[in-house]
């Protein structure tokens, strides 16, 4: 499928402001900054297989497209939601636990690139990430 196989952080876009707005603090947000994520993605019909390492934690997570799921961010945020695909766009739209806010979160490619993009409380930011 098209989002399949291993891909590894190549740059950030406004990331840091959007942690700052999802209250992560300056030493976490500095760490984030340069985790060296990679994930691996593996697609079987409407099911996937996400492993993402980064400097500071792996983490394994199964889920089904419009079926919702528990999931915490690296700094201790617990989110409940789900993956939907539009077209060829993954959209995930999240609920935090702590406020009930949401966060939306795409998966998209473009060319040799995964573009990651997020928003939270009408901060936009973008992770990009190249076969790898």
């Amino acid at each position: 499928m098209t989002f399949d196989g291993n891909w590894k952080i190549d740059r950030n876009d406004n990331y840091e402001k959007f942690m700052e707005q999802m209250g992560i603090n300056m030493v976490k947000r500095k760490l984030a900054a340069h985790d060296n994520l990679k994930i691996s993605i593996q697609q079987t019909g409407d099911k996937f297989h996400i492993k993402e390492s980064s400097s500071f934690r792996t983490v394994e997570i199964d889920f089904t497209l419009g079926v919702t799921f528990d999931y915490s961010l690296a700094d201790g945020t617990e989110l409940s939601g789900s993956w939907t695909m539009e077209g060829d766009m993954l959209k995930g739209i999240f609920s935090r636990k702590d406020n009930g806010k949401q966060l939306t979160t795409t998966r998209i490619i473009q060319g040799d690139e995964l573009i990651q993009s997020y928003n939270y409380e009408g901060v936009d930011a973008k992770r990009i990430f190249k076969r790898g």
